[in-house]
């Protein structure tokens, strides 16, 4: 064991090897991180970010999905509970070429393994993650499957997992009840009703300072978003594949002309 590993095992305990398998037949070794859930599954994508790993990890928009991480060095400044983008986590696992063997940052509570554990994401470290860009760049997103089980076991699961289509996942990630967040001191006497479509706490932050902002689930009716008399109305981002949340588009065709709306991700592919 090289010193760089030993160093590992005392940050982030013990090494696991796993296999990570495409849909396609594509297999790629690595260490297994984060919490030990057996086999994951998922619909494999990339991220460039170079940094901003917490807020991407806690991005409602990526569930059903395993995030690769295209910059190699991940988890070098550590997580802290400001960063966090939601309530949880809603992805299915990350896959990262080196995961940091320590965080160093004064704004660190914690290493980037101790967020994974918590929130029940499992990992892959070591991977080619350039090679495994490619592959999706040049053939789309498409399921993958890692884990410490046999090969065979990880191709089987890979090739049955649906992958993301033809699920609302809008559902699994949308406020249960709404919410309201009081203006930044300073903002206008403006009303901001949000669609949650896993919305990411930052942009209601950042909506605070244009007025007060309620929070509505994704299946709220026009008319309810209306009774509240909004100044405006902001379509969040989410998972998914806009077409399974025809009840969104149906709410947003009965808003547009009656209060100003705007939108972003999916929000703006909804909004079309």
């Amino acid at each position: 064991m090289s010193p760089s590993d030993s160093t590992r095992r005392d940050q982030i305990g013990r090494l696991r090897e796993g296999v990570l398998v495409l849909a396609d037949g594509n297999v790629f070794e690595g260490e297994l991180i984060g919490a030990e859930t057996g086999v994951a599954t998922g619909e494999v994508v990339f991220n460039t970010a170079l940094s901003g790993y917490q807020e991407i990890v806690t991005d409602p928009s990526y569930a059903g999905q395993i995030i690769t991480f295209t910059y190699p060095h991940i988890g070098n400044y550590g997580v802290n509970p400001t960063d966090a983008e939601s309530r949880g986590s809603f992805c299915r696992g990350i896959i990262v070429r080196d995961l940091a063997r320590r965080d160093s940052n004064f704004r660190s509570h914690g290493h980037l393994d101790s967020l994974l554990e918590q929130h029940h994401i499992p990992g892959i470290a070591g991977i080619d993650t350039r090679r495994l860009t490619r592959i999706i760049r040049d053939t789309g997103a498409m399921p993958g499957a890692f884990g410490d089980a046999p090969e065979a076991d990880l191709r089987a699961a890979a090739a049955s997992d649906p992958g993301t289509d033809g699920i609302d996942l809008v559902a699994t990630v949308t406020t249960p009840e709404p919410y309201v967040v009081a203006a930044d001191a300073g903002a206008p006497d403006r009303l901001i009703v949000a669609y949650d479509f896993g919305i990411k706490t930052s942009i209601v932050r950042q909506l605070a300072r244009l007025g007060r902002v309620e929070v509505v689930p994704a299946s709220t009716p026009a008319a309810d978003v209306l009774a509240r008399a909004p100044d405006g109305v902001f379509l969040s981002n989410g998972p998914g594949d806009p077409a399974e949340v025809g009840y969104a588009s149906d709410a947003i065709a009965a808003l547009v002309g009656a209060v100003p709306v705007f939108g972003i991700c999916l929000g703006h592919q909804l909004l079309g």
